[in-house]
């Protein structure tokens, strides 16, 4: 039989951005359960999410709390391929796996998987990639597949190292990439490059 929390996580957009203020989706359904956390946390969800989960819960639905963000249309990352640089960090930052590339090599976004969690934005050195509008809605079919990547991306890493998934899980999922693209001077050179010319599109 599902538990409280498993209803309360089926509400929610699976996004697993964690604007709500935890580690995705789950440990906030987890909190919400346990009284820990109200029902209006949830910015990709907004106030559609926020009133199926109050009722559930039998609390009123307040509006979103504003310290966690805003709702807007569902968006998409899109990475401007002409600057990145390869670094990998992206990709160690998706909790879902929609973004392609390896170490040095470019990088390009798997729409279709991406959750607009805009988890990859803030890592990227050179600022090459943007959060732009999808054209469509958010469903609960791409929740329900987003969970499951989540999942599965988790079950990966957990396979591979005995940290806790996380920052630290994600990060040395890619640590020999990531080492091999430091020890290289030539390399070192290209990110600075990148880095100056990505300084100066934000002049």
């Amino acid at each position: 039989m599902p538990s409280l929390t498993d209803a309360l996580d089926a509400l929610l957009p699976q996004t697993q951005c964690g604007q709500c203020g935890f580690e995705g989706c789950r440990p906030y359904a987890q909190a919400m359960a346990e009284g820990r956390a109200d029902t209006n946390r949830c910015p990709p969800g907004g106030p559609q999410t926020i009133a199926a989960l109050s009722q559930l819960l039998g609390r009123p639905a307040r509006p979103l709390d504003p310290s966690c963000g805003t709702h807007q249309p569902f968006r998409v990352a899109l990475i401007d391929e002409e600057h990145c640089i390869g670094c990998t960090l992206c990709i160690q930052a998706c909790p879902v796996d929609a973004i392609l590339g390896a170490n040095q090599c470019m990088h390009t976004i798997i729409e279709a998987d991406c959750t607009g969690c805009e988890l990859c934005v803030a890592p990227c050195p050179v600022d090459c990639i943007t959060m732009v509008p999808a054209g469509r809605d958010w469903t609960p079919d791409d929740a329900h597949a987003a969970r499951d990547r989540y999942q599965a991306r988790n079950e990966r890493l957990n396979a591979r190292h005995a940290e806790a998934i996380g920052p630290a899980a994600r990060t040395l999922a890619n640590k020999p990439a990531l080492a091999t693209l430091i020890s290289d001077h030539d390399k070192q050179d290209r990110i600075a490059q990148a880095l100056a010319r990505a300084r100066a599109r934000r002049s």
